[in-house]
């Protein structure tokens, strides 16, 4: 079977290693994410120590600043609402979204750190 791309990989949560265990165990829909200690295929652990999820939460502020802007950017359009309003609503509207930005970002995490030090 040839090797599926980094970028499609990632969209599919599949473990960084293998490329064909899943990280997470369910849907995002079924509450908070619940991830396999190691990849159900090739064994690969995916939290190497306490705290290694830090750098994820990087990611994550990173992920959701530009999609809180243009989310407020969007609402100011629409109604022209004073700055703080508009910023308010921004962050209101990115809330739905924050489960699947914490789950991305773990996922480019574990794909970032595995790429700098692969063992």
């Amino acid at each position: 079977m040839p090797r599926r791309s980094t970028f499609r990989s990632i969209l599919r949560q599949l473990c960084p290693r293998c490329r064909m265990g899943r990280i997470f165990r369910g849907s995002i829909f079924r509450g908070l994410p619940k991830m396999f200690e190691r990849c159900p295929v090739c064994d690969l652990k995916f939290e190497r120590e306490e705290g290694y999820f830090l750098g994820a939460m990087y990611i994550s502020y990173g992920l959701a600043l530009p999609i809180i802007a243009v989310l407020a950017v969007v609402v100011w359009a629409v109604t022209r609402w004073t700055l703080e309003r508009v910023v308010i609503a921004g962050i209101l509207l990115f809330v739905p979204l924050s489960p699947v930005v914490s789950r991305l970002s773990r996922i480019l995490w574990i794909y970032f750190d595995r790429k700098i030090d692969p063992e």
